[in-house]
């Protein structure tokens, strides 16, 4: 008895001291927008991730083929990194948009104008040169374009500022009540573009007087700021083994609790995920080496397998080594779902929420899997993610050997097989609590209804 109590007394204290930060993280709406702006972008990216693939499929002479066929003079496999730098290259413009759309429905003005504004003002503050060396020369010269190092993953940042921001401008000149009100008889479409003038007129004065203050200090514009000063710290923090297991051990802890714990750590680091992912992809292009483990492909794919917990990994003890009718059923249904990451069945239906002897494995064995895959791609014995982009469903191996070769493949499998042995002697115990509470009911022979019976 006093054992439950102290259980019950720590669990308290946890849900006392994470619920309000994860109700903070989960309602607010700047996260919000960051998180649903990024996924404007993730149809994009893995379209040009599929492309990304067939022209660096890792087989050799595949690539050889690609690269030494022309068509009009020039390679498939150019033909293919078009596909990739239209999505890849220009990422950070679907991002901005996205973001300025769904924080604009957050703060309950016209998302379509809320998405124009944050682009609008993310151009205003881009130096639209480029650098160029003339062949033949050792001195650059800039030349007026767009510079794609700016539309791809380093303009993320500051494009994230520009949309909260412009939004933030436009929705207060829109509370000021200064917008043109057009008689009643105007077509809506035309009587919204003409309310609009004046908060992006507003709009493009703020943000004209920050380029021109900008350009009188030493960093000459504002992207340079942003990105040396912001995004270059935090990529770097981010691309830490210590910062990953803490990401993760936060996340699960809130699992614990029910509340979907990745969705909220992901509207914070996602996005510094994404510009490693980028960097990387890019340096693949380049045929350089990869720069960073850390990204948003070594925690989508080599984290957890079956979703959050790892819990794939469960899956195969309850089918294979528990005796008990309940988890035995529950892994039968939960089996599909989980090769396609999807564990809620599990999680809830086990369950793991709030058992605190389910806790200790699935909060253990994402953390071992950080670890060893991190440091079998220090040394090198499995190659670094490329940065390709997969649909978060796609089953292990398959996506072990795309991203990582036949050796990501092997350390996927590796894995599985470790988490099941973390796991066993933990629904072992619960095994036989359910054993005894089936024979119990079936010694009693009552006919007495419980929702405790339903199987899912």
């Amino acid at each position: 008895m006093q054992e439950n109590r102290m259980k019950n007394s720590l669990m308290d204290t946890f849900e006392s001291k994470l619920m309000p930060i994860a109700k903070y993280i989960s309602t607010n709406k700047y996260l919000m927008a960051i998180r649903d702006g990024f996924l404007v972008s993730m149809p994009l990216l893995v379209v040009g991730s599929i492309f990304m693939l067939i022209s660096n499929f890792p087989v050799q002479a595949w690539i050889n083929l690609l690269s030494n066929t022309n068509i009009a003079g020039t390679s498939i496999s150019s033909y293919f990194s078009n596909i990739t730098n239209a999505t890849f290259s220009i990422m950070a413009i679907f991002v901005v948009i996205g973001i300025g759309y769904n924080y604009a429905k957050e703060e309950k003005v016209s998302p379509i104008f809320g998405a124009a504004v944050a682009i609008l003002s993310w151009f205003i503050l881009m130096p639209f040169t480029t650098e160029y060396i003339p062949e033949g020369s050792s001195t650059a010269i800039e030349v007026a374009s767009i510079p794609l190092q700016w539309v791809g993953s380093k303009g993320i940042f500051i494009g994230i500022f520009c949309a909260f921001i412009s939004v933030r401008i436009y929705k207060w000149v829109e509370d000021k009540n200064w917008t043109i009100k057009m008689p009643s008889g105007v077509p809506p479409t035309v009587g919204q573009s003409f309310a609009a003038l004046f908060p992006i007129a507003m709009v493009i004065i703020v943000f004209f007087l920050i380029r021109v203050l900008f350009s009188l200090t030493s960093w000459g514009n504002a992207f340079d700021f942003v990105y040396k000063i912001l995004q270059m710290p935090l990529q770097k923090v981010g691309d830490t083994l210590g910062a990953m297991l803490g990401i993760y051990l936060f996340a699960h802890i809130l699992w614990f609790f029910g509340i979907h714990g990745t969705n909220i750590t992901d509207s914070v680091f996602r996005p510094i995920l994404y510009a490693l992912s980028a960097e990387n992809l890019a340096a693949l292009q380049a045929g350089n080496p990869l720069p960073h483990i850390i990204n948003s492909q070594f925690q989508d794919l080599f984290a957890t397998y079956g979703g959050g917990g790892s819990t794939l990994s469960l899956l195969i003890i309850m089918l294979f080594f528990c005796k008990s009718k309940r988890i035995k059923q529950l892994g039968k249904l939960a089996i599909v779902p989980g090769i396609f990451e999807i564990n809620e069945p599990i999680i809830f239906g086990l369950p793991i929420v709030l058992n605190p002897i389910m806790a200790v494995p699935f909060i253990l064995t994402p953390m071992v899997n950080i670890l060893i895959s991190y440091i079998t791609m220090r040394i090198g014995i499995v190659p670094i993610c490329n940065g390709v982009i997969m649909p978060w469903t796609t089953p292990p191996i398959i996506s072990g050997f795309l991203s990582s070769g036949w050796q990501g493949a092997v350390l996927q499998i590796f894995l599985i097989a470790l988490g099941a042995l973390i796991y066993y002697p933990f629904i072992k115990v619960v095994d036989k609590q359910y054993l005894k509470d089936e024979s119990e009911d079936s010694d009693s022979g009552t006919d007495d209804f419980s929702l405790d019976d339903l199987s899912l």
